[in-house]
């Protein structure tokens, strides 16, 4: 049996140099607003400004950049329900490569308008009766294509620690930080430069209640599947964690918490009356997590990871009135 051979801080390091001028330096946001609500000083890696609007141009970046020219020529396939997909999409039209998308026929439809603008060409799938990972798989032995899962793979993850390594250069070591799960690629990737940059800072990944595979099988220290969870966290729909991530996950993080679709919604109108930014539910599972724990955290420097933005304009009125 072949011993998995798990990305390390050093991956991540070059990860950053790959992508640096091609993704962005997101800015690290504080609230007042926030600070005096928590008594603690929080501060908000915005990957919603990131390019496409999510952390996942990070990892798509570094992973597409590794390519040979024999692997470009062909073309890259990917499945996700929407910031995989675009960053994909964007990553493969900036290195002049083909892109196929295996997406939900439910994915937001601001995802896939994006995704197919950037040049892709998305292929539709029931994500609650399809295996999309067997789709992806078909797609790439029929035609040549590389795959590039959403979160289970070496270079996706490295790429995905960039963001927890520019908020703790900036901001220097923190007591607690807060990241989004969904498959695990953003949390393994950071955890890899938390446990470099700021050792012992108490680091927790959240999902929401409705998916929380993520924290059964850190709990009972095996990878738990679950049927697609029912949730507003649409980035968050996964079934479970990755051969790569899990390991990570339970070697280096120090909790899995769960909120509720409202504690989403509460945190999306913070983002939005307060601090003016858009964040779609997946992007506000850090905050939401925070907000319970706010007695546990006073007096603390806090680390939120703010995934993504990219929600419709429709779904988002409606989250915000309700």
């Amino acid at each position: 049996m072949n011993t998995l051979v798990l990305p390390t801080y050093d991956d991540v390091v070059q990860a950053a140099a790959r992508i640096a001028g091609v993704a962005n330096r997101t800015p690290v946001l504080t609230s007042r607003t926030a600070n005096e609500l928590f008594g603690a000083e929080l501060f908000f890696k915005a990957e919603n400004l990131q390019r496409m609007g999510a952390f996942k141009f990070r990892g798509a970046c570094n992973a597409l950049s590794k390519f040979t020219p024999e692997q470009r020529r062909a073309g890259v396939v990917a499945f996700s329900s929407g910031n995989h997909a675009q960053a994909i999409a964007l990553a493969a039209r900036l290195l002049e490569m083909p892109a196929t998308i295996v997406m939900p026929h439910d994915a937001p439809a601001a995802k896939v308008a994006a995704t197919k603008g950037y040049g892709a060409t998305v292929v539709g799938y029931d994500r609650y009766t399809e295996d999309r990972e067997q789709i992806g798989r078909d797609l790439a032995a029929r035609h040549g294509l590389t795959l590039i899962p959403p979160y289970d793979h070496p270079d996706v993850i490295a790429g995905q620690g960039t963001a927890a390594k520019e908020l703790f250069e900036e901001t220097g070591p923190l007591d607690a930080f807060f990241v989004c799960l969904g498959g695990g690629g953003l949390l393994a990737g950071s955890a890899l430069s938390t446990r470099a940059l700021a050792p012992d800072c108490k680091l927790y990944g959240v999902e929401p209640a409705a998916g929380n595979d993520g924290q059964q099988s850190f709990r009972s220290g095996a990878i738990v599947h679950i049927d697609t969870p029912v949730t507003i966290a649409d980035g968050a729909q996964t079934q479970h964690l990755g051969q790569l991530t899990f390991p990570i996950i339970r070697r280096d993080v120090d909790d899995i918490l769960t909120v509720s679709d409202d504690d989403l919604v509460q945190a999306m109108r913070f983002f939005a009356e307060r601090m003016k930014i858009v964040v779609e539910p997946t992007g506000c599972l850090g905050f939401a997590a925070a907000r319970n724990m706010q007695e546990q955290l006073r007096g603390k420097r806090v680390g939120i990871l703010i995934s993504g933005g990219n929600i419709d304009l429709a779904s988002l009125a409606h989250f915000l009135a309700g």
